[in-house]
């Protein structure tokens, strides 16, 4: 029996399921992107949109809260981009950002819970998408 495995011992609708899962990854990653920097220009333009709680362990002030889920929001678009041309950089930083979203959201529960638990498990997703591919399966 000849085999269609790719030299590497993986079969093709192994390889099939990393790439969609890296592609999947890369357009969840641009989307949360997207909605993160939308986040930081409501923040960043009035702070009357965020629920605010008295008595909160982490005390930032929300329109610096904005500037930072715009500029992630920012990094993680970018990072998206390069998932899709085949960057092999993109994986790396995408886990990086994704760690460093889900922290943000996870600090700025207080002001807007619902959307932050949203988003954690989104970036939580994308973490778990690109470390399963192999490293040679990003999208084409």
């Amino acid at each position: 029996m000849v085999s269609t495995a790719p030299s590497h011992g993986r079969s093709a609708g192994a390889m099939a399921a990393a790439t969609g899962l890296t592609l999947f990854a890369a357009v969840m990653l641009f989307i949360s992107g997207v909605l993160d920097v939308f986040r930081g220009i409501m923040a960043i333009a009035q702070d009357a949109v965020f629920l605010s709680t008295r008595n909160y362990v982490f005390r930032f002030d929300l329109t610096g809260w904005g500037w930072v889920h715009l500029v992630l929001g920012a990094l993680a678009v970018a990072v998206s981009i390069g998932l899709f041309v085949a960057a092999t950089w993109a994986k790396v930083l995408g886990v990086a950002i994704a760690s460093l979203l889900i922290i943000t959201n996870f600090l700025s529960i207080p002001y807007y819970p619902v959307w932050s638990l949203t988003l954690i498990a989104l970036y939580g997703f994308i973490i778990w998408a690109l470390c399963v591919s192999p490293r040679e399966t990003v999208p084409r």
